[in-house]
C-alpha cells in the first residue's frame, strides 16, 4: 500500500490536468441545452433556397406527370379515332386530369 504522502503527490500532480478536463467538462454541460435548441431551430426551419428547391422539384414533377398525360391522351385519342370506345373515356380521363394540373404550373414568359 502506497504510503500517504506519495498519494497526496500523486494527487497534487493530476489535479492541474483534472481542472482542465472538469472546465471543459462543465463548459460543455451549461452550452448543451443551448446548442440543443439550436439544432433543434435549424431543422425546424427551413431555408429560403430549400423552400426553392423543394418548389422546384414540386414544379418538375407536375410537368413530368403533364407531359405523360398528353402522350396518353394522344395515344388514347388516335385509338379513339379508330373507333375504340374505351379509349375515348380514357382520353376524357387524361384530358380532365390534364386540365387540373395545368393550372398549378407555371407558363414561361413570352
Amino acid at each position: 500500500m502506497p504510503s500517504r504522502p506519495i498519494l497526496s503527490l500523486a494527487l497534487l500532480c493530476t489535479l492541474p490536468a483534472l481542472g482542465g478536463c472538469l472546465a471543459k467538462t462543465a463548459l460543455d454541460v451549461a452550452t448543451a441545452p443551448v446548442r440543443v435548441a439550436g439544432k433543434t431551430v435549424d431543422l425546424a426551419t427551413t431555408s429560403q433556397s430549400e423552400a426553392d428547391e423543394k418548389r422546384g422539384r414540386e414544379i418538375r414533377r407536375r410537368e413530368e406527370r403533364l407531359g405523360e398525360l398528353q402522350r396518353s391522351y394522344d395515344k388514347n385519342m388516335r385509338r379513339c379515332d379508330e373507333g375504340y370506345r374505351n379509349a375515348c373515356f380514357k382520353a376524357r380521363n387524361d384530358y380532365a386530369e390534364m386540365q387540373d394540373i395545368l393550372p398549378t404550373v407555371p407558363r414561361e414568359p413570352r
